[in-house]
């Protein structure tokens, strides 16, 4: 099915199961321990043996020789691999760094063997008995030094700079002006589930089962490494502890395992050890952000320009945080930069809203900024900043002059096919109460607390990419879902039941979803919060053609039929669907593709983040009082997951506000805090009460669920908003995340 014209009436809009609060359908299966996650699966191959990762311990150079036979004769081992009797390998797609490490090192932690033994406990100790010698060259770790080397990086298929207008020109000539530079820590994807993979070869075919959100990806960089055709690899991963995109791409655990399986010729399961996920795994770089706005007295913006560095291995890509200023907002004359540094870290990849969560951190403590120099209320001045075309995204080239937001030419400017920022901010200041908010900062106290209250715009873009799916009906007239999309923790199982249900008018109890196996139809997969919209409208695609067929069996033409109350129906009779499909039953398969609408309009969703915080005057320490976020992202599928993804955002934004960092040994080149207990993330103390309102809309533009992403937009501008309610509580203002007290003690006004 081709989605190439705004969606019109459909049966999605019955909103019978759609839209419902409905309780996840694996709740139960997760409660109870019995959800099989990957190392878990003792049941799917008998004799499984025990894989150990071992990391390099050197940042950048190569391996001049390996002493295995200490950890070869250790009791229960069967077999090492490493380079040197791996075969030929290849890099998959997706990765930057090669999976398996050696002669040549890329970065800290890099795999570089894997021991095989009867036991876990074994094959630990037998891994810490190889002894490496090493050839250590100079390698580059700080961002900061290696600024003036970077160059602009393109990234998700949009340029790494833009221009319109001219922002040097239209900056020097305004009447007020802002220029800071802001910085964002390294940080680690921090899920609950470790990378994890059993192996299992049967002659040429392998098949994992893993811990990975886009399965074909998966198979095909897997094929790609190996160097065998996609068909004989089997990826299988219908349960997943936690990604945040770290699970997104091909990585050590899943290689390694399938090297120890055809070196052992029997099953081997794999688990990345915690304190070898930050540095071995992708993780988010940090960043360095100028950002400049000009502004006339009443407070029309007439320059904005953002910079962002950031660094990864060659080839990498860049966490681009300047790629949400080209649209949330007004300003005739722009300039982005995104651009990146050659650093021998380990690899930096998507994490957790990628680009937008960066960005807006730096972003929406400037527009505070700005709002303070104009004497405004911040929300004020992001309203009269407002835009409902895309400001930086001209459809044809423009002169080099200086325009006012008033002479701004729509048409030459995509629209947004829905932007309600505004009402976000308006519903939420009410909520939140914004009004009893003290302009001047450090004003409201509370015993030794100081109180404060902060802002901040949320922007995501709304991605949505085909997405495939096969739907059965049997004779008992319940319906069986299979397609390769991945559940992380966000509902999958449950809205691709609601739609399924929905279509074709069963209660939900008579929907059986598969999901996680190459067997099955490819999907959109889980990541970049395209997966539920894109997903749920492959799903619908394969209903539409089940119902097709159903209504062909029936007799009854398509235009006429009702699907209601397990029977399809005309004005003249009814049969029921289990009468229909018979012991043979009835199935489709089809694939929404997008087509067109997405280069007509801009898709994206937009809310506002509001926080309270409280900050110790004589300590510094910071506590998070109360958040509401307000979303405006389509049609929400469901109010119960959807709000479940966007509190976990919320806390993931405090997180990165507060107390997230990787540490960088800048001598040796790796993250020195790789574990739980070194690096940071918020527990429940640290989050008491957090809202979330989702406005009411549809997107037909979007797709035929009319719905969009949800999950990362409750991310975007979180740190930001905690990082102005803590200047509104201190008077101090910290550029450089996280805000931790250090960076505030002796610089507030104590009073006692």
């Amino acid at each position: 099915m081709k989605f190439d014209t705004p969606a019109t009436n459909n049966p999605i809009d019955q909103l019978k199961v759609i839209g419902q609060p409905i309780s996840r359908i694996d709740g139960p299966l997760k409660t109870t321990g019995t959800a099989p996650y990957a190392y878990d699966r003792n049941d799917v191959v008998a004799n499984q043996a025990y894989g150990y990762i071992l990391g390099a311990g050197i940042a950048k150079g190569r391996i001049t020789s390996f002493n295995l036979s200490a950890a070869k004769a250790y009791p229960g081992v069967i077999t090492i691999v490493t380079h040197q009797n791996a075969g030929k390998l290849s890099k998959g797609k997706y990765n930057t760094a090669f999976l398996l490490g050696g002669p040549e090192i890329q970065h800290y932690h890099q795999a570089i063997a894997i021991v095989v033994a009867e036991t876990f406990e074994q094959a630990r100790a037998a891994a810490h008995l190889i002894q490496v010698k090493y050839e250590r060259t100079k390698g580059y770790y700080d961002l900061d030094s290696q600024r003036s080397k970077s160059i602009p990086k393109d990234d998700m298929g949009m340029p790494g700079d833009s221009a319109v207008g001219n922002f040097d020109a239209a900056f020097l000539a305004s009447s007020i002006k802002m220029d800071a530079t802001y910085s964002t820590s390294h940080e680690s994807h921090s899920m609950m589930e470790p990378h994890a993979t059993i192996a299992a070869w049967d002659g040429g075919q392998l098949t994992l089962w893993t811990s990975n959100q886009m399965i074909d990806w998966a198979v095909g960089d897997m094929a790609k490494t190996l160097g065998i055709p996609k068909e004989k690899v089997r990826v299988i991963s219908p349960y997943i502890g936690g990604g945040f995109g770290g699970k997104l791409f091909l990585r050590s655990d899943a290689l390694m395992a399938a090297l120890a399986s055809k070196a052992a010729q029997r099953p081997v399961k794999v688990t990345l050890q915690r304190a070898l996920i930050p540095n071995n795994t992708t993780h988010r770089s940090a960043t360095i952000q100028r950002i400049r706005i000009g502004a006339e007295k009443d407070g029309l913006i007439t320059a904005i320009g953002h910079e962002s560095w950031s660094g990864n291995l060659p080839d990498g890509g860049p966490e681009a945080g300047a790629f949400q200023t080209r649209s949330l907002y007004a300003g005739a004359n722009r300039m982005t930069s995104n651009r990146l540094s050659n650093l021998d870290l380990p690899e930096a990849n998507a994490m957790r809203a990628p680009n937008e969560a960066s960005g807006l951190a730096a972003l929406e403590v400037a527009m505070d900024e700005m709002a303070e120099k104009l004497g405004m209320d911040p929300i004020e001045f992001r309203i009269k900043n407002d835009t409902q075309v895309v400001p930086d995204s001209p459809s044809k080239s423009e002169p080099a002059k200086l325009k006012s937001k008033k002479s701004e030419d729509k048409e030459q400017h995509p629209p947004f096919s829905l932007r309600q920022l505004v009402k976000c901010f308006q519903v939420g200041s009410e909520h939140f109460g914004w009004n009893k908010r003290k302009a001047k900062p450090g004003e409201r106290r509370e015993g030794r607390w100081l109180i404060g209250l902060g802002v901040a715009s949320a922007y995501r873009d709304n991605v949505v990419t085909k997405s495939a799916a096969r739907v059965r009906l049997d004779k008992r007239g319940y319906l069986t879902v299979e397609t390769d999309m991945t559940d992380i923790g966000t509902g999958s199982y449950t809205i691709i039941a609601q739609t399924a249900a929905e279509m074709m008018g069963v209660p939900l109890a008579k929907v059986n979803v598969r999901l996680g196996d190459s067997n099955f139809p490819v999907s959109s997969g889980s990541g970049g919060q395209w997966g539920g919209n894109s997903s749920t409208s492959g799903v619908y695609a394969a209903c539409v053609k089940l119902r097709e067929a159903i209504a062909q069996k029936a007799n009854f033409p398509i235009g006429d039929a009702v699907f209601a109350d397990e029977k399809i129906s005309n004005k003249s009779q009814s049969l029921t669907l289990a009468e229909l499909a018979g012991n043979q039953g009835i199935a489709a398969e089809d694939m929404i593709e997008f087509s067109g609408l997405d280069k007509k309009y801009k898709q994206s969703t937009f809310g506002a983040h509001f926080v309270e915080v409280a900050v110790d005057a004589y300590t510094g320490e910071t506590r998070i009082r109360r958040m509401l976020a307000v979303c405006a992202a389509g049609r929400i599928l469901n109010p119960k997951t959807a709000h479940s993804q966007v509190i976990g955002a919320m806390t993931m934004g405090v997180g990165a506000a507060l107390m997230e960092s990787l540490e960088v040994d800048k001598r040796y080149g790796y993250f020195v805090n790789h574990d739980l207990a070194g690096y940071e993330i918020p527990v429940h103390a640290d989050i008491p009460h957090q809202e979330v309102i989702f406005l009411e809309e549809t997107d037909p533009v979007s797709s035929p669920m009319k719905a969009k992403g949800v999950g990362e937009l409750g991310i975007c501008g979180v740190a930001a908003a905690v990082s102005n309610a803590v200047y509104n509580a201190t008077g101090v203002r910290v550029r450089d995340y996280p805000v931790t007290l250090d960076k505030l003690i002796g610089k507030m006004p104590i009073r006692v």
